[in-house]
């Protein structure tokens, strides 16, 4: 009996032993060949990315000398300096310019402005004309026609300052006032403002010698209501008469009388002188200064000269 179990258990022992000989793998792979696929190469990385890859050391590239040429030729435009904007106003080229007067520091005056490039006689009915004188080194009113080669006539922008703080500005064209004009104390705080129309005050009353208004016989000048700014008055013939100056409705300055001769223009008679400014006492009664003869010769000064009595025709320049 023990001799049948211990056979029994042989017998148990081998069948045990020859299943697990036979047992099959179990693969988690959905293909056969998955041993294969571990084998292979890298997905994320191809022969193509390293044969074609990018080299760091920079490649010798020849030019042609028409190619060097080129180059160069862009290098230069490249620091080559923009050209300066060519200053227009209104259409006219023009020029800047500056004039310096009343010493230095808080008393220095100091006017910068523009000026035609290319001579244009103003309009000769304007209130007042502006030209700069380059000798003198100063601005002036012309009077009578303009020489172009003594003068610059002025148009552009204009500033004027004090002591390095602005007290006026404005602007010129062809010679004459533009466009809003102001001026200012030290303070910074505006005292007048006044428009202009190519000389004429925007409020001025114009009143003319013909229908189509070209011949201009009177211009009075209003601000606000105020006679303010340049008066004029023409002959029939186109000369002047009368010129002066007005402010806060008052006459004020040099008031000059013409002859109105047609073959010599402008020729002056009488200079009248009235107050400084408009914001003194008004004088009633001006002071004659000065009194010219039909040929131009001064017959009277105030305080120096007079020779009204004497019937002088001598002419200016005459040798006696």
């Amino acid at each position: 009996m023990r001799l049948f179990r211990l056979y029994l258990l042989l017998l148990i022992g081998l069948g045990l032993s020859v299943a697990a000989c036979s047992k099959k793998t179990v693969s988690f792979n959905s293909k056969s060949n998955a041993g294969g696929l571990a084998l292979g190469t890298d997905s994320l990385t191809t022969t193509s990315d390293t044969t074609a890859a990018p080299s760091l050391i920079a490649k010798r590239t020849t030019l042609t000398k028409e190619q060097e040429r080129a180059a160069k030729e862009k290098e230069k435009a490249a620091q080559r300096k923009p050209k300066k904007k060519k200053n227009i106003f209104l259409g006219e080229r023009i020029k800047k310019g500056y004039v310096k007067s009343g010493g230095k520091g808080k008393n220095q005056r100091i006017e910068t402005f523009y000026y035609l490039r290319s001579f244009q006689q103003p309009n000769p009915y304007a209130p007042a004309r502006y030209v700069y004188d380059p000798k003198k080194r100063r601005i002036i009113k012309a009077t009578g026609e303009i020489d172009g080669n003594q003068y610059k006539v002025l148009h552009g922008p204009y500033k004027k300052t004090e002591g390095g703080k602005v007290v006026e500005t404005g602007y010129y064209a062809i010679g004459t006032r533009h466009l809003r004009w102001e001026t200012f104390n030290r303070e910074n705080i505006l005292l007048t403002k006044t428009h202009y129309e190519m000389g004429f005050p925007r409020d001025a009353n114009v009143t003319y010698y013909d229908g189509a208004q070209k011949q201009v016989k009177e211009v009075i000048p209003f601000v606000n209501g105020k006679l303010e700014g340049d008066y004029v008055r023409y002959n029939e013939n186109g000369q002047l008469e009368w010129d002066g100056q007005f402010e806060n409705g008052k006459r004020i300055g040099t008031w000059n009388r013409y002859w109105g001769f047609r073959n010599a223009r402008n020729r002056l008679r009488y200079e009248y002188q009235y107050g400084e400014t408009g914001y003194d006492p008004e004088v009633t009664e001006p002071v004659l200064v000065k009194e010219y003869n039909r040929n131009g010769v001064l017959i009277y000064e105030k305080d120096k000269l007079d020779k009204r009595g004497e019937g002088d025709t001598a002419r200016p320049g005459m040798k006696k």
